[in-house]
């Protein structure tokens, strides 16, 4: 951490704050729902208005940190988020709980995309840095649930009220510490760097093909928990792929960030892209035979986190290059945006395919990995990645 700059330091050590405070609530949030007696309906309209509110408006999120500068964006998330995650202690009927779910929503919106751009603009190492906070975030991903779990043990309210304090020490910390930064001068209005920003045929190139990457992460959460109860029927055995995706980050990041970095930037991500997928040839082939209980379920989860370790720093170096000076925030929000939408309708498409076939489903996966790779290798061979040569080489 010491090779880079304070900002840096203070927004790495910030993405763990962040995801610790989030996966300390959010995880036993439906239970809280049904325990207040709200029907399944209604505690669905509530999560996806949370997540609803924050895909939506990364765009605008990302355009804020171009127009005001980032640090105000970034404070202005953690700040908003401790009000949500505070309602939801606080709150018992329906209208309550949806302000706190969009206000909540409205936080990531903005503060994920300014971040990003925040570290681009301040890193000389992108790939580095971001490959440290993807530790961080990993880092803060396992301490949330084990810190909420046992803050459950007395109330759920108890544990709302602690992710609320952790993003207010967030926001008082960041305005103190972090750096400000002026925002560059910009002519036109913000639908003008929209503009620009859809018109970049490039960009939108990028975004796409990368479409999968996120597609797959998300199989963390469905496929790869659905098949380890499958194969064990036990709840031990879930803790168990996260626990080897979490360790795996935390161990080889770093390193593989620093192995892979003399290559070309579009090769390595169709590696990764690649790897992820490859990842449930495993889970495809235990509905084949039998393979040793949880073992295939381990081995996607491993691959599928090599994989993402191979690609995402560099996938996030390369967003900003694509973009003038002052838009980084902006081609932030759209690639999230489009990635947002993605996942969701990729997460409803195989989990409908996984109830009528988790062979099938995993197929599925192990295609769009290697559609996804093959779309980033054709992009690099045409020179579509290299419009900022020394980054994308």
């Amino acid at each position: 951490m010491r090779r880079f700059p304070l900002s840096v330091r203070v927004l790495l050590v910030n993405q763990f704050g962040v995801n610790t405070g989030f996966y300390l609530l959010i995880p036993y949030l439906a239970t809280h729902l049904g325990d207040l007696g709200l029907s399944v309906a209604t505690i669905g309209v509530v999560l996806g208005v949370r997540t609803l509110s924050q895909q939506g408006l990364f765009l605008l999120g990302g355009s804020a940190s171009d127009r005001l500068g980032p640090r105000r964006i970034i404070i202005a998330g953690c700040a908003i988020r401790a009000i949500g995650f505070g309602l939801f202690a606080a709150g018992e009927s329906v209208a309550v709980l949806l302000a706190a779910s969009v206000l909540s929503g409205l936080a990531g919106a903005l503060f994920n995309p300014a971040v990003r751009a925040y570290i681009a603009e301040e890193s000389s190492d992108r790939a580095g840095a971001f490959a440290l906070f993807n530790i961080y975030g990993q880092a803060g991903a396992l301490t949330g649930p084990l810190l909420g779990s046992l803050l459950m043990l007395w109330d759920f309210r108890i544990a709302a009220l602690v992710a609320a304090g952790i993003f207010a020490v967030l926001t008082v910390v960041q305005a103190v510490v972090l750096p400000a930064r002026p925002a560059p001068p910009h002519q036109g209005t913000v639908l003008d760097d929209w503009r620009e920003c859809l018109a970049d045929r490039r960009f939108l190139a990028f975004t796409g093909a990368l479409t999968g990457m996120f597609v797959l992460q998300n199989q963390l959460y469905l496929v790869l928990p659905l098949e380890a109860r499958r194969l064990t029927d036990s709840a031990l055995a879930v803790a168990a792929v996260f626990l080897v995706s979490t360790v795996a980050t935390l161990l080889f990041q770093v390193r593989i960030t620093k192995a892979l970095k003399r290559m070309a930037r579009g090769r390595v991500i169709a590696l990764g892209l690649a790897v992820m997928g490859l990842g449930f040839v495993a889970t495809a082939v235990s509905h084949v035979g039998p393979l040793g209980g949880i073992t295939p379920v381990l081995v996607a989860a491993l691959l599928l986190s090599v994989g993402v370790m191979i690609a995402h720093p560099f996938v996030y170096e390369l967003i900003p290059a694509f973009g003038r000076t002052g838009l980084a925030g902006t081609y932030f929000g759209v690639f999230y945006l489009v990635s947002g939408v993605a996942a969701a309708l990729g997460n409803a498409a195989i989990g409908w395919v996984f109830g009528r076939s988790g062979w099938v489903a995993s197929l599925l996966c192990v295609a769009i990995g290697l559609g996804c790779a093959a779309a980033v290798a054709r992009l690099h061979r045409r020179g579509v990645l290299a419009k900022n040569r020394e980054v994308a080489r």
